[in-house]
């Protein structure tokens, strides 16, 4: 499900460390809250920061962090699935495969074989907004892979052979992560319910259709138009200097002649104007059940207020193993064995505030959407006392403050910023937001989003039996290259 900035990272750094099958729903359970109190202000992260951009349109970014004399190196070009059109899904994953397939100057699985050499480690991803690659490796050995990097930026080879030996392999990649696990099959008809014109309703990983029909040239008009200079970052996070990773920057990636982007297609969604129901059929052991209202993303750091109690909200009913729905739906009425509440305000198209949860024995998948939702109704009636709050927003602010010792997840909270339009430097401001949010506020938008029907859209697993050809587990960790997340 869409989760908060916080709990989505960390889903997203535990995927990438491990290479393991992703599920679009995910329930990061936030740390327990300390023992003492939070820093009076938050670190500032942009204090050790240095930004600049290159003639061809390249924003640099450093953050010097001379903890390890380790340091992550991260490339993201904005483009993911919410650019493409219907006939194409799936071609900005396909390209992330095609990345790995060689260039003119190093054959296929060089550039994978060279970090490996430099005792390194690097992967790829595809999310709905943009597209990534890393690489972890000892900081004296930056150099050669941004060497690598900028080389595939522009020389990548785009061999017909190649090409349908890795759609092939993006097509079982679905079939395993999607075709043959129910919640994850139940959860891409929820998005394409819930959204009926933003290309937000398209799967990263592309409709099996469209895999089909994608060619050689389509993969080379998405290289051709979107991966240029102007359209991506490069994010250096470690024991480096920025004065020296701006001058390999210049010569790596600073050589790399700028193109003109096309024109980007807009994301937006009508209105809904009343409730939208799916059901699924699917081999599973457990009926489920998703919920998804329509709610506002944040667009104004400054001006916007709902983002940030929706943040809240979220945290409120699923923050860890205290938290409002694990408290009062698991161990209290137990209508169910599994709850979880998500909002995803950092997004470039319109997005969701979602509630789901699995019945316990005996209960319905009826019961525990009644349940979700006077969860929140007691929310809006009665609001949200202030020691509870106090606590949720110490877990969160916390929370954000000690992910800052993993090179990795500060890179990642820069890129990802950057990507869905804001700044590295709003991080800071927006935990400031989120730690001024009142009880008011949240009260405020309990009442204003979840009273009615009108933008709410709920799917129902409908469990069938697990015969030999359904239900097969996800790969095992490490199997495949990179993720495709949803």
């Amino acid at each position: 499900m869409p989760q908060s900035p916080r709990a989505r990272l960390a889903r997203l750094l535990i995927l990438l460390a491990a290479g393991a099958a992703s599920t679009p729903v995910a329930h990061a359970q936030a740390a327990p809250a300390p023992s003492a109190a939070p820093p009076a202000a938050p670190v500032d992260a942009a204090a050790e920061t240095f930004e600049r951009t290159l003639p061809n349109g390249m924003k640099v970014i450093v953050r010097e962090d001379h903890r390890a004399p380790t340091a992550v190196h991260l490339v993201l070009y904005r483009i993911g699935s919410v650019d493409e059109s219907k006939g194409r899904t799936g071609v900005s994953h396909v390209l992330e495969h095609m990345m790995f397939k060689g260039t003119e100057t190093y054959p296929a699985g060089e550039f994978s074989r060279r970090v490996a050499q430099l005792g390194g480690r690097e992967n790829a991803f595809t999310t709905r907004d943009y597209t990534g690659y890393f690489q972890q490796i000892g900081s004296q050995h930056l150099a050669e892979v941004m060497k690598l990097e900028a080389d595939r930026m522009s020389n990548l080879v785009l061999a017909q052979q190649e090409f349908e030996q890795e759609v092939r392999v993006v097509m079982e990649e679905r079939r395993l992560r999607t075709e043959d696990r129910a919640q994850s099959l139940l959860y891409e008809q929820f998005r394409a319910q819930a959204f009926v014109a933003s290309p937000v309703r398209q799967p990263v990983i592309g409709w099996f259709g469209d895999l089909r029909a994608l060619t050689l040239d389509d993969l080379r008009d998405w290289y051709r138009d979107w991966y240029s200079p102007s359209n991506a970052i490069v994010v250096v996070v470690g024991d480096v200097s920025a004065d020296e990773v701006w001058k390999l920057a210049e010569a790596t990636y600073g050589q790399v002649p700028a193109r003109a982007l096309p024109a980007r297609k807009p994301l937006d969604e009508p209105e809904q104007r009343g409730l939208r129901r799916a059901w699924v059929k699917a081999p599973a052991e457990n009926p489920y059940v998703v919920m998804g209202f329509k709610v506002p993303r944040l667009t104004d750091i400054e001006r916007d207020r709902e983002p940030y109690a929706l943040e809240v909200l979220a945290a409120v009913l699923d923050a860890d193993e205290n938290g409002r729905l694990t408290r009062n739906i698991v161990r209290g009425s137990r209508a169910a064995n599994q709850v979880g509440a998500g909002y995803d305000a950092l997004s470039r198209g319109p997005t969701l505030f979602v509630l789901d949860g699995t019945p316990a024995e005996g209960r319905t998948t009826s019961d525990v959407e009644q349940a979700l939702r006077d969860e929140i109704a007691k929310i809006a009636k009665d609001g949200v006392a202030p020691e509870e709050l106090e606590r949720i927003k110490t877990q969160y602010v916390a929370g954000e403050i000690y992910k800052r010792d993993s090179i990795m997840a500060q890179a990642m909270e820069i890129g990802a910023l950057e990507m869905t339009g804001f700044s590295h430097r709003d991080a800071d401001r927006i935990l400031e937001r989120i730690a001024a949010v009142t009880a008011d506020e949240v009260q405020a938008v309990a009442r204003k989003y979840f009273d009615s029907d009108d933008a709410l859209t709920v799917a129902t697993l409908l469990p069938q039996p697990i015969g030999e050809t359904g239900g097969r587990p996800a790969p095992p960790a490490g199997e495949a290259h990179e993720e495709a997340l949803r």
